[in-house]
């Protein structure tokens, strides 16, 4: 053979090999290729979603809470928040410097928070950032640092209405108030999408919705911010007037049991959440108890009316009365008084022969279906119920004492929806912190000839009583004043006293009933007719001018009947 065809055959060949070669690794690449795309699919997207493909919470906004007429007390607002992978965000420690100054956090406690938690995925760094701060985190564009989008809380009130809203942690979730009460009315539901990502978890496509977000839906309350700025303001005062511990104004609308106002001092702003204590944000007006003093004694005169046992034309020596051993004297004796004048004068000894005349039982049942004893229905988070034993275990000292206010207690809130229910001729309605529509329907707990008799009494107490300073221009008012001596581990402080003022307006049609709590004054003055009256004619008169209630025509101090002398008294 010659050489030309030898080397012709060698080409053929390795020709042939390398064909051979190709023609298999293009049949090993179809196979693949088949296996891959037919028999290895499912698995093999399953490992690319599991590594890119991720399902991701989409935010809900929270419903806003508004008044009666629709001002906006609570609202939710957009804004970023900084977290990042630590592993992946610990590759440029460099930038730490940087970061650590957008974010305004110390740049040492930085480093020791990402490099100690090089096992997570996740870790917030920083929450609700100005719009300011999270554009300079977004200028970064560092590998594992991201921002997402939640909602921050914001009560444009402040701290007049803080005690009735509460407030949200940080997650926007209800904590207090009517935030945690109506929660599950306000909170939306999250919803859920699927999105690819790429490696350093940035979006790259959305892929699918499933779950749309559900918005939380907006709150009406009963409140009248323009009777609630009155209430704080007049309340605040006060307050500094008489060096006072604490203090509340609750106000009902008598015709719809609704709160129109509840204010409480001392008060903190629920925007400014690092400085929120425990002892800040007790809602004191439903949740603190306290002696009612003789703003009790109008109840305990309803149960006496009720009875039958007495009327407007009953007389009492009111000189002194021996309950056991233990000997009652008013501080200013009257001789004898009518059932006005036993209100007006604030008597004890008569207010003592009145209660131990009548059935325990009697007694404790008007109380009780006055509300005294159990929580109204305003469903306040952390009410209290008070406390108002069963008859069963009263004694004649224990019954004496309870007709002018020791030995029982009660919230603000519960004695002002007392007083409504007078107001409303003997009709108790639910309290509402909710804006109602339409009529109430109530139960009726005192007859309606009870309620009337019981205001025209009371009006005798502001007209030429002990609770003058509750005089508004143009209305007529009933009320009664109190004044108890704190206790402290079953003793009693001479020195320190809370003041109290109940009462509805106008009294010929109650359409406000309201109550003032002034606790532990240090001023010169601690009598309920001089520290709270006053506090109840500025709110009651601001609130009923506000809403057009029209002047029932006020009557100036009036002369006993039985002496002809006009007598001012301060109880």
């Amino acid at each position: 053979m010659s050489r030309g065809a030898s080397e012709s055959s060698a080409f053929r060949l390795r020709a042939g090999f390398a064909f051979g070669v190709l023609l298999l690794a293009a049949g090993g690449l179809v196979a693949r290729a088949v296996n891959l795309q037919l028999i290895d699919r499912e698995f093999l997207i399953s490992q690319g979603d599991a590594r890119f493909v991720r399902d991701v919470s989409t935010t809900a906004n929270r419903g806003s809470i508004v008044d009666r007429n629709g001002v906006t007390l609570a609202v939710s607002t957009p804004m970023d928040s900084a977290w990042a992978n630590p592993s992946e965000l610990a590759l440029v420690p460099e930038k730490w410097k940087e970061l650590s100054q957008a974010l305004h956090r110390n740049r040492a406690e930085l480093a020791r928070r990402i490099s100690s938690n090089q096992e997570r995925s996740f870790l917030w760094l920083a929450r609700h950032l100005p719009p300011k701060d999270a554009d300079a985190v977004r200028r970064l564009n560092l590998p594992g640092l991201h921002l997402t989008r939640e909602y921050r809380r914001f009560y444009p009130a402040g701290e007049v209405v803080g005690h009735v809203l509460g407030f949200t942690n940080i997650d926007d979730e209800g904590q207090e108030g009517a935030e945690l009460a109506f929660d599950h009315w306000l909170a939306g539901e999250p919803g859920l999408k699927r999105v690819i990502q790429d490696r350093r978890g940035r979006k790259v496509q959305d892929v699918e919705n499933i779950r749309t977000a559900r918005e939380g839906r907006d709150l009406k309350l009963s409140i009248d911010m323009r009777i609630q700025y009155i209430a704080y303001r007049e309340l605040l005062a006060a307050m500094a007037a008489n060096r006072a511990q604490s203090g509340s104004v609750v106000v009902i609308d008598v015709t719809t049991g609704e709160i129109l106002a509840m204010a409480n001092q001392p008060a903190f702003n629920p925007n400014d959440r690092v400085r929120i204590t425990p002892a800040m944000y007790r809602n004191r007006a439903a949740t603190d108890i306290l002696e009612p003093g003789s703003s009790i004694k109008p109840f305990v005169m309803a149960a006496a009316l009720e009875s039958g046992r007495f009327d407007a034309s009953s007389v009492l020596d009111t000189s002194l009365v021996k309950v056991g051993s233990k000997i009652i004297m008013d501080e200013h004796p009257h001789g004898t008084l009518g059932l006005a004048q036993i209100l007006a004068f604030s008597s004890n000894v008569g207010m003592s022969k009145i209660a131990l005349a009548l059935e325990p039982q009697q007694l404790w049942g008007t109380l009780t279906q006055l509300g005294f004893g159990h929580v109204t229905a305003s469903g306040f988070p952390g009410e209290s119920a008070g406390v108002l034993s069963n008859y069963g275990s009263w004694r004649p000292t224990g019954i004496a004492s309870l007709s002018y206010g020791y030995g029982l207690s009660v919230t603000p809130l519960q004695l002002a929806h007392a007083y409504a229910t007078v107001g409303a001729l003997g009709v108790a309605r639910p309290v509402s912190m909710l804006k109602v529509e339409g009529g109430v329907a109530g139960e009726r707990v005192i007859s309606e000839r009870t309620a009337r008799t019981l205001i025209g009494l009371l009006e005798g107490v502001v007209s030429e009583g002990t609770g003058t300073k509750a005089a508004i221009a143009g209305y007529r008012v009933a009320g009664k004043t109190g004044t108890a001596q704190k206790n402290s581990g079953g003793s009693y402080f001479d020195d320190r006293h809370t003041a109290v003022f109940g009462g509805v307006a106008p009294a010929t049609h109650p359409r406000l009933a309201a109550v003032v709590v002034i606790d532990d004054p240090a001023g010169n003055l601690y009598y309920g007719g001089d520290v709270a009256a006053p506090v109840f004619s500025g709110v009651v008169g601001g609130a009923l001018r506000l809403m057009g209630v029209a002047p029932d025509g006020a009557a100036g101090p009036a002369a006993d009947p039985l002496t002809g002398v006009t007598t001012v008294v301060r109880r």
